[in-house]
């Protein structure tokens, strides 16, 4: 199964997945509706799409539940305007559902989300209508640039020092 979440910075959400058994996850970008963006033109607000990650799971090994936990608990949805230090439409909050029960389930986990907190969130859900793979340097950033990833971890204010 694929799961579509935009998370802001899409090289700040890729490890924590991996870790909850995920089989694989993959940078793109989603939402807009131009064919084949690339970073440069999404980072400058150009494409209608987001960074946004594909999760190609097992239901079995982790539930859609459990990957909308993850989401929720490694983003600030409570940002309009983006992430952390990213700001910008790219970097706002999405989760693309490709079935109804999907929906529900974001819907769901949006207004406990809301109700527990007293807050309104900033979290669009939307039918998946794409994908385009990032460019190869933006996979497994986090593996390929470890001090580097590191760094935007801590400057983003996604981790203390």
């Amino acid at each position: 199964m694929k799961a579509h979440f935009a998370g802001g910075c899409f090289w700040c959400v890729t490890p924590i997945y991996k870790m909850y058994g995920v089989d694989k996850v993959i940078c793109g970008y989603s939402g807009g509706d131009e064919v084949n963006p690339t970073y440069e033109d999404v980072k400058a607000q150009k494409t209608g799409h987001r960074e946004t990650i594909e999760l190609v799971y097992d239901p079995e090994k982790v539930s859609y539940d459990k990957l909308l936990d993850i989401y929720f608990a490694n983003v600030d949805p409570f940002d309009p305007e983006g992430q952390f230090i990213d700001k910008g439409f790219s970097y706002t909050l999405a989760i693309y559902y490709s079935t109804e029960e999907e929906k529900l389930r974001a819907q769901s986990h949006i207004h406990k989300l809301e109700e527990e907190s007293g807050k309104k969130t900033y979290v669009a859900v939307e039918k998946f209508k794409n994908f385009y793979e990032a460019e190869e340097y933006h996979q497994d950033y986090y593996l390929k640039n470890p001090e580097a990833f590191e760094k935007e971890m801590i400057e983003s204010g996604r981790r203390t020092k």
